[in-house]
């Protein structure tokens, strides 16, 4: 501590309420060493392509993160529907029409999940069919448990009530005649 004017002053404190008056810059101070102020001053149209190409990934990397979501779906739906069991009762109907009403739903708003990643550069063909794909799966996976509660009509017997009766084959030709 230096004592100035009648005050002690601390060498190395600086006073950022007040407007600095020296004539010394920030470029007046040497850098730190391994400091390099060259990798600052990049060109700003490389630092500009690298942004948008990195932007351009990231948009690829969650639209693939987003076409992918329904399988961790799928694989807790199955689970779900496993301990369900397979007798006709409203906790398994419950989860077998979830099971069916999330892919139909997932399956009609597939351009509005990806629609932050639309970008000229980017093709978004493939991401769309695997999140159908799998939307799809999660379908067949509900309509195979309807199958094994035995909701869907697969027998002759499910179908007689619009079957036509029979007709009579047996004819009476003879006999005793009743007098």
């Amino acid at each position: 501590m230096e004592k100035k004017g009648g005050a002690y002053v601390r060498r190395w404190a600086i006073d950022l309420a007040e407007p600095s008056n020296s004539s010394s810059s920030t470029r007046d101070i040497r850098d730190p060493p391994g400091f390099d102020r060259s990798a600052l001053e990049v060109d700003e149209s490389s630092s500009g392509r690298q942004k948008k190409e990195s932007e351009i990934t990231w948009k690829v990397q969650k639209a693939w993160e987003v076409a992918q979501a329904p399988f961790k779906n799928l694989l807790m739906m199955g689970f779900m529907m496993w301990m369900a069991g397979s007798t006709v009762h409203l906790f398994s109907i419950g989860i077998t029409f979830s099971a069916l009403w999330q892919p139909i739903s997932a399956l009609q708003g597939v351009g509005k999940v990806f629609e932050p990643f639309q970008d000229a550069r980017i093709d978004l063909l493939l991401p769309k069919l695997v999140y159908i794909a799998l939307n799809l799966a999660g379908l067949l996976l509900g309509v195979w448990k309807l199958n094994t509660l035995g909701l869907l009509p697969t027998h002759a017997s499910d179908w007689v009530s619009s079957l036509p009766p029979p007709s009579e084959i047996e004819y009476s030709g003879g006999g005793i005649p009743f007098a």
